[in-house]
């Protein structure tokens, strides 16, 4: 896998839009259509406001989540919202989002309804953006949680799974392996040294249901790119 590490938040969100427009300007190119898997939270934010104003045909780009809150869209907890306020706007504004939860359905008809939008897709994605939390979860991979096994089997039939995590307050939805593993490119997007010292565990010999971050850290590790922020000691280093 390669690593880029930045010396800040702002250098780090703008190389990494430059990196995602690329891969997805040659995707366009190649097929015509391309398809961005983006993770929600508040480390992406920056690098989603950076991406929506880059100059590319949006209007030939599918933007779907990693994985949702089942809460309404309104909900200062969705993933959607916070797509739709910080990347599907400006030039971005003209892509086409497929989002994962539908709070007006039942937990049965918004599972088929996820499943048939990620179906109708252009897979494979051409870039999957993941995040990891500190415990070393990533999309809703959460150690503990009640399907991780399957939605961790790159040989799972569904594309997307209901999940419930322990200490969650909402359940939620996510995208499986099948779907995030078979990416044609990984990111991983980390910043600040408690996440950093996550990924060093990581990297570490163990279980991937210890640290779920570990199924793409070894199952895609030759399309992966870990985009992160230098530990503070090097930062502080360089500003002398």
């Amino acid at each position: 896998m390669e690593r880029r590490e930045l010396p800040s938040s702002a250098e780090l969100a703008h190389a990494f839009a430059e990196w995602t427009a690329a891969r997805l300007k040659a995707a366009i190119a190649e097929r015509g259509a391309t398809l961005l898997i983006v993770s929600g939270g508040m480390t992406p934010v920056r690098y989603f406001q950076v991406l929506s104003g880059l100059i590319l045909d949006w209007s030939r780009v599918s933007v779907t989540l990693a994985d949702e809150r089942r809460v309404p869209e309104e909900s200062s907890r969705s993933n959607a919202r916070l797509v739709r306020e910080n990347l599907l706007v400006g030039r971005a504004a003209r892509a086409h989002f497929a989002p994962l939860a539908d709070s007006r359905l039942s937990p049965e008809q918004e599972l088929a309804a996820a499943n048939a939008r990620v179906a109708a897709l252009p897979l494979p994605a051409d870039v999957a953006v993941l995040g990891m939390g500190e415990d070393g979860h990533t999309a809703s991979w959460f150690p503990g949680a009640d399907r991780l096994a399957e939605a961790i089997d790159p040989g799972t039939r569904e594309l997307v799974l209901p999940i419930v995590a322990p200490d969650a307050p909402e359940p939620r939805l996510t995208l499986t392996a099948r779907v995030i593993l078979r990416a044609r490119t990984l990111a991983l997007h980390i910043e600040g040294d408690a996440k950093l010292k996550t990924l060093s565990r990581a990297l570490e010999g163990g279980p991937i249901e210890e640290m779920p971050i570990r199924a793409a850290l070894r199952g895609a590790s030759d399309r992966l790119t870990i985009f992160s922020t230098a530990p503070a000691r090097q930062t502080a280093h360089a500003a002398i």
